[in-house]
């Protein structure tokens, strides 16, 4: 608690890992537009959720309809057989002190490949 509290939750780390999370927003933000998915994504500080909706979910029931077991399925083991981790339970891309640019890119062009195998 201590680490954390000195260390990762001050100013200098929480606004690197805001930014690359505004980054990674950004990223899949392109995907959806650009192959014109109706999903969507959330940024809260440095954490970033995609759904399949094309508003993001207000409360617990409209998360509830959002989601799609198969197309979570698909999306991690497509993502995690090319080296990109993603919460196991959805979409959820909470960012770290050592997560870099490098990192969400590498998620982008995975998600971006994902989603164009998935269109065929």
């Amino acid at each position: 608690m201590r680490a954390t509290l000195g260390e990762v939750l001050t100013d200098e780390p929480f606004a690197h890992m805001i930014a690359v999370c505004t980054r990674y927003t950004s990223g899949v933000q392109d995907v959806l537009e650009s192959r014109r998915l109706p999903w969507s994504i959330a940024q809260l500080g440095a954490r970033a959720e995609y759904r399949f909706c094309a508003a993001p979910p207000r409360n617990g029931g409209e998360s509830a309809a959002a989601g799609d077991a198969s197309l979570d399925e698909y999306l991690h083991l497509y993502t995690i057989n090319r080296g990109i981790l993603m919460t196991p339970f959805h979409n959820m891309a909470p960012m770290c002190p050592a997560t870099t640019e490098a990192d969400v890119d590498a998620h982008t062009a995975v998600f971006a490949s994902a989603v164009d195998d998935l269109l065929g």
